[in-house]
């Protein structure tokens, strides 16, 4: 008698991306180029100390992911708010001009869950102008800054008609069509509302290198880069062993990833990522291209 087999621990996910022949798992390194919009828009700071650690992002951190992506071949998704499109154009002609592509990520890396449903809404139509008028066309995706939205924000998206969503972490490695909580309820359980009409891919905040690889004002969440790569390999190998026809969404900051050390390490894991057969590396909307779940 042959030897039972154990399931897959990555049984129940559902393929529904159309790879490209001989591709098995799709992986997005889509950096946040907040530059200093960051500090003053989700901290409320104007500290010239943290203004000059936005400048090093669009100075040094971004051309130095630029060559790594080049080398790799790697195209990916900049998640870009307008404010660091109209303080550094030059840095973000150069992620345009390798062909990269731009998704919206707020006007001024506003904190959306503060906003009310006016100004909410006056943000997202100000940013899909100013990408019109800075970049030529419109944004075909959002990531919220600081991975937080409120439950008009799918919404809004449809409305404006973003085909993508990439700020909520339902999932792991399957997009998905996020549900809104419509009424929170601690003793009958919470009632989701309709699906969004707007594509989720995924995020994690242990696939972000800020709070990790980070520090403001010595946060208690840094860690190693030797334990950060770990769960970056670990996570990969899973989906690529288990999650056959998965994305898998990683978040990078140029001016955290950008420090040389930080380079180092992405370096190692783009190495081993490389080293598998099969792994495709397309924007997020090549993705929504080739999705297949509906």
């Amino acid at each position: 008698m042959g030897r039972r087999m154990a399931p897959a621990l990555g049984a129940g996910l559902a393929v529904t991306i159309r790879l490209p022949a001989g591709k098995r798992l799709a992986v997005c390194l889509s950096p946040d180029f907040d530059a200093q919009s960051v500090w003053m828009g989700t901290f409320r700071a104007q500290s010239q100390s943290l203004m000059s650690r936005g400048e090093f992002g669009a100075e040094v951190g971004t051309p130095r992911l630029l060559r790594l992506f080049r080398r790799y071949d790697i195209v990916t998704t900049w998640c870009i708010p307008t404010h660091t499109m109209q303080t550094f154009p030059h840095a973000v002609a150069a992620v345009v001009g390798d062909g990269h592509e731009v998704a919206a990520h707020g006007v001024y890396h506003e904190y959306i869950p503060v906003l009310d449903l006016a100004e909410e809404r006056r943000l997202l139509e100000l940013q899909v102008k100013q990408h019109v008028r800075l970049l030529g066309r419109r944004p075909r995706g959002y990531r919220s800054p600081a991975l937080d939205i409120t439950g008009n924000t799918l919404t809004l998206l449809a409305d404006l008609g973003f085909d993508w969503d990439s700020s909520l972490m339902g999932r792991d490695f399957e997009p998905y069509r996020p549900r809104m909580i419509v009424e929170y309820d601690t003793e009958n359980g919470n009632r989701f509302g309709e699906e969004s009409d707007v594509l989720e891919f995924p995020v994690s905040w242990v696939l972000d290198d800020f709070p990790e690889l980070d520090t403001f004002k010595g946060s208690p969440l840094m860690q190693s880069n030797e334990a950060v790569l770990a769960r970056w390999t670990d996570s990969f190998d899973f989906a690529y062993e288990h999650c056959r026809g998965g994305l898998m969404t990683w978040t990078l900051h140029p001016q955290t990833i950008g420090r040389p050390h930080n380079l180092v390490m992405l370096e190692r894991f783009l190495a081993h990522v490389t080293s598998r057969e099969g792994v495709w590396f397309p924007t997020l909307s090549e993705v929504f291209d080739a999705w297949e779940g509906d």
